[in-house]
């Protein structure tokens, strides 16, 4: 029982933080009631009906948009297999040969795309039929009996999607490139290959429209002439029963009616009858809306029963929360005051108390998260004492694991270009060089190479990109003391030094170019020259990136390079630069002489 306090100005205040949590929490359950029982007394009426008509709204609104969203998967699923259509192999030699503007190979071509095709339409059971037209003659299932004197390029499909590099959905019309007659919804869009779009091929994929519309109606409970798509102008997009017997687009009404949001819902008269309309535009195509459309009376009536029921659950719950504040209040407030008192242990400096408890609910959850705190806390003073060498373990692998998708992206770029060019044996001894490249790389997950085993490396690089750029360069090494070889330094060191001379030092050269790499000791230092006769450098611009953070992907050797010299070896590692434009660059880099076993 509350006692009666006669307040002056400020004293609710005092009063209020001047008692117990769990007797505010009790105080707060009493005004919450109160003023529920209150609200709901003087307007159960009024909120019960805005608020189920709004439910009303918003079901129908929600049956609209995941209708919509069906479609729009089905849509978006339709386009995917498409563009999946385009990794095929079948797809690609099909590409090449008319990149070639090679017509032997029609009938191969044709026969190896039947497969793709049947797997496509098997994946998306609503394709009708498949057409990709190109320079070289058209290919679509054997199965499809095509049109004559009906080409994809005199076509207003054409027009609409040659300058569209995403490709379009083109709305319900006469299927004109096979014969039938039927109705279907097209989606059209270019052929690429290697990310070139601009092949002068196209895909055309005709979607049954009859059986889209069975698809959307099979997760609603209406028939299909409660909803049809049109677009902004009134034009029906897929023809159902509901727009075959009005001419929408002579209803301007409903066309003013939309709004420039997604989605929206109004009363509509149909045939001296009101409707809700609710409407939700597609997310694969901006100009297209789902409409769905239900008597505004029926949908109503059907509330009442909701309404009724909700206003006596709404009184029970009420009733059943007054009388059951007190325990409530206690089963709420316990696990704060376990957790509370647990706080209390810790500032004594008792990090192995736990809070425990059968609850999973927000405070239990919280108490947990203090579990998990003093399990971190434990580990990070566990932890403290290898902080620094952990640091630098994890920081030279990961500016070592940079460096490897870097390698690897260009030497498989190196690879394929030999691929392409059908040099079979040449590939073959590549990828042997590559395979060698792979084991020295990994080097069983350590971090170090020998000189010799780092030297290969190099030369294994030089190998492929010889074979790649034909008489471009020669390669050339010498270490002035065998017993060097031994010694051990970061793996993958020198390669990104060699493949920027041959990618930027011998750009603009056909032949003659020169790389050496002379290995010796100066001032009981291991010292590196990698020189060529390139066409030079920017030295102080280059170095001025290589000591900043790197910002993008492009360039970033020489940066990982230093940042790893300085991992590992710290102030004794250097590199150095210079260049003479026209004549050649020269990298430097010298480091302490480590022999034996290193910790990985």
């Amino acid at each position: 029982m509350i006692k009666r306090i006669q307040f002056e100005p400020g004293t609710f205040s005092r009063w209020l933080h001047g008692i117990s949590f769990k007797q505010r929490v009790r105080f707060a359950f009493i005004i919450m009631i109160t003023l529920a029982i209150g609200s709901v007394g003087m307007t159960t009426y009024w909120i019960a009906s805005k608020e189920i008509q709004k439910n009303a709204f918003e079901s129908s609104q929600e049956t609209v948009n995941k209708t919509n969203q069906i479609l729009d998967d089905k849509l978006s699923g339709i386009s995917d297999s498409v563009r999946s259509l385009m990794f095929s192999y079948a797809f690609k030699d099909m590409m090449l040969d008319v990149q070639s503007k090679d017509i032997s190979n029609y009938y191969v071509h044709l026969s190896e795309l039947q497969y793709v095709f049947s797997q496509v339409s098997f994946n998306e059971p609503l394709i009708d039929s498949i057409l990709i037209a190109t320079p070289i003659g058209d290919f679509y299932p054997i199965s499809q009996r095509r049109t004559p004197n009906h080409s994809f390029y005199e076509s207003s499909m054409y027009y609409d999607v040659k300058e569209n590099y995403g490709g379009i959905w083109i709305k319900g019309h006469i299927d004109k490139f096979f014969t039938g007659n039927s109705r279907a919804l097209s989606f059209v869009t270019k052929g690429t290959l290697d990310n070139n779009s601009n092949t002068n091929v196209f895909i055309v994929v005709n979607v049954n429209e009859s059986g889209l519309i069975g698809t959307v109606n099979k997760h609603s409970l209406n028939d299909d002439s409660d909803y049809f798509v049109i677009d902004s102008k009134g034009e029906e997009v897929i023809r159902t029963a509901w727009s075959s017997s009005h001419n929408l687009m002579k209803d301007s009404m409903l066309l003013m009616n939309l709004s420039e949001d997604t989605q929206g819902s109004f009363f509509h008269s149909f045939d001296n009858t009101d409707y809700l309309v609710n409407y939700t535009r597609s997310s694969v195509m901006d100009d297209w809306s789902l409409f769905g459309i239900q008597q505004k009376d029926k949908l109503l009536e059907q509330m009442n029963n909701v309404k009724r029921t909700t206003f006596f659950i709404m009184i029970f719950f009420l009733l059943l929360t007054w009388f059951l504040s007190t325990k409530l209040t206690a089963l709420l407030l316990n696990p704060l005051y376990k957790l509370q008192q647990l706080m209390k242990e810790v500032e004594q400096n008792r990090l192995n108390v736990r809070f425990i408890s059968r609850s999973t609910d927000e405070v239990a959850q919280v108490g947990y998260q203090f579990n998990r705190m003093l399990d971190e806390i434990n580990r990070l003073i566990d932890d403290v004492k290898l902080s620094e060498s952990g640091k630098r373990k994890a920081e030279m692998r990961a500016l070592t694991a940079q460096m490897e998708p870097h390698f690897l992206y260009n030497t498989l770029n190196t690879i394929y270009c030999k691929s392409i060019l059908g040099e079979n044996d040449e590939v073959s001894e590549m990828i042997m060089s590559l395979s060698t490249m792979f084991q020295l790389g990994l080097s069983g997950g350590k971090d170090w190479n020998t000189l010799d085993e780092e030297l290969l490396h190099v030369k294994q690089y030089c190998l492929l990109q010889q074979k790649c750029y034909e008489d471009l360069f020669d390669f050339d090494v010498t270490v002035t003391n065998d017993s060097l070889l031994a010694s051990l330094l970061p793996k993958i060191l020198l390669q990104p030094i060699v493949e920027n001379s041959i990618l930027h030092g011998f750009k603009d050269m056909g032949s003659g170019g020169r790389i050496q790499l002379h290995v010796t000791i100066r001032d009981h230092l291991l010292h590196l020259t990698i020189e060529d006769n390139g066409k030079g450098m920017d030295v102080e611009q280059v170095t001025r990136g290589m000591l900043q953070p790197r910002v993008s992907n492009k360039g970033f050797a020489l940066h990982n390079i230093v940042n790893r010299l300085n991992l590992f070896y710290g102030e004794d590692a250097g590199i150095k630069l210079s260049s003479l434009p026209g004549k050649g660059s020269k990298t430097e880099i010298w480091m302490p002489i480590v022999e034996g076993e290193v910790e990985a």
